[in-house]
């Protein structure tokens, strides 16, 4: 633990995202992703109205809407969300390949995936060959895949698409999350129920009247200076001298932070983190994964946990498997979540993650050898409470007819998805989290 950390801030938004960047070769084709998503999420910020961001250490937020202090967790543990955006738009048909799809060869020529190297095929689909560190999960009934998922309607807007998704309440003109929604239905009010891990930026999927942390890394939410137990006791007395009488939303976000601090400082570090082919790669995605892990195993009552890994936007270099980006990318995604699964320990049982991502890619390649943006994903769901060693959702064909302006077509709405998740995992109130909106039957969930 550092001895002297940086002095404590308060600001209402902050410009640079902890993410990884881009791989070499991987620029993006639709200039402005990034900027356009930083730009987006300081909206986010500006429009926070009775809310207020508070910074700790100078990486860390918290999302205030009224005057709360973090109540203690229930006596049983949580079931906990962990909601994976692959952002920047990946591509379906590279995570859960369609090999038995007649149609398949011809229209992706230059980046097929010959069928004798996928994982746990059945008679149409198989997982791509670098996500075998995950194959174990496949095998055991812990992890699946939905195809042709995605949006009502086609948005091949990085900006438009990932609101969307990360409301999932369209038409309305409230901006709150749907997971600001699932945390709301219960009457614990602390911003540890909901985290962004791995960057200090609060996602539109958080965002609402609920409070929420964001937070580069747990040890961001330490109050400044020695560790000097006397002065310590003097900074935490002063601080509550200044803002405990403040009846303003910067004092209710000054103790909400203070009040955050106190438990997340009794959170212990990582004694044995996995090694060998269990340990987590270097990079922001095995980072963050690696926080959560530690957060849930100090059951402080959080529910949700977003996690950003990107940038899927892959205009040029996508490959195939003699090399490319689409490679690199499933093999940092795969190693991460099963070191997050091992790191877990006993917590697994509690934990369910969805990868989710604002739009697919086009089913043909670009002359760069990318891809530029499509309509139709997959989402893979891996954990607990998982209906897993399948493939779900209904196929709609690769044949030119069959194609939505040369895009794989929606034929499931990805909050059917996402229904059967908070349902089995939360007992939730659907139509609470996703307004007006009536769910298919998926059948990836144990309900």
């Amino acid at each position: 633990m550092p001895t002297q950390r940086t002095a404590s801030k308060v600001s209402a938004a902050r410009t640079a995202a902890a993410r990884r960047p881009a791989p070499a070769g991987m620029e993006c084709g639709c200039p402005g992703f990034e900027t356009s998503r930083r730009r987006f999420m300081q909206g986010a910020f500006a429009l926070a109205g009775a809310g207020v961001l508070t910074s700790v250490k100078g990486g860390a937020f918290i999302q205030v809407a009224r005057a709360q202090t973090p109540e203690a967790p229930t006596e049983k543990a949580q079931n906990v969300l962990v909601l994976l955006s692959l952002r920047g738009g990946a591509d379906g048909l590279s995570l859960v390949v369609p090999w038995g799809d007649e149609d398949y060869e011809t229209a992706r020529d230059g980046i097929v995936i010959p069928s004798n190297e996928l994982l746990v095929p059945d008679e149409l689909f198989g997982l791509h060959p670098n996500f075998k560190p995950l194959k174990p999960m496949w095998e055991a009934g812990e992890m699946a895949a939905v195809h042709a998922v995605g949006l009502p309607a086609p948005n091949r807007s990085h900006f438009a698409a990932m609101e969307e998704i990360e409301d999932a309440d369209p038409g309305s003109d409230i901006r709150r999350g749907w997971l600001n929604r699932l945390i709301g239905l219960d009457e614990l009010q602390s911003p540890l129920e909901a985290v962004q891990m791995g960057s200090p930026l609060v996602p539109v999927s958080l965002y609402g009247k609920e409070p929420v942390l964001a937070v580069s890394d747990l040890d961001d939410m330490e109050l400044s200076g020695p560790d000097d137990p006397d002065a310590l006791a003097r900074r935490k007395k002063s601080l509550d001298l200044m803002w405990g009488p403040v009846d303003t939303v910067l004092g209710q976000g000054a103790r909400s932070a203070r009040e955050v601090s106190e438990t997340l400082a009794d959170v212990p570090e990582t004694e044995d983190p996995p090694t060998g082919d269990d340990a987590y790669p270097s990079g922001d995605l095995g980072d963050a994964l690696a926080e959560t892990a530690r957060l849930i195993r100090a059951d402080v009552g959080t529910r949700a946990v977003a996690v950003d890994y990107g940038s899927w936007d892959m205009h040029a270099g996508l490959g195939d498997l003699s090399g490319g980006n689409m490679l690199t990318s499933i093999d940092e995604l795969a190693q991460a979540l099963k070191a997050f699964y091992a790191d877990l320990g006993d917590d697994a049982t509690r934990v369910t993650v969805v990868t989710i991502t604002e739009f697919g890619r086009r089913v043909s390649p670009n002359a760069s050898n990318g891809l530029d943006h499509g309509y139709a994903s997959a989402m893979l769901l891996l954990g607990a409470g998982v209906k897993g060693g399948k493939y779900y959702g209904n196929w709609p064909g690769l044949a030119s007819g069959k194609l939505i302006d040369g895009d794989l077509a929606v034929t499931r709405d990805f909050r059917s998805v996402l229904a059967e998740v908070v349902q089995s995992r939360f007992d939730a109130d659907v139509s609470k989290v996703f307004p007006d909106f009536t769910p298919e039957e998926i059948g990836v969930m144990k309900l």
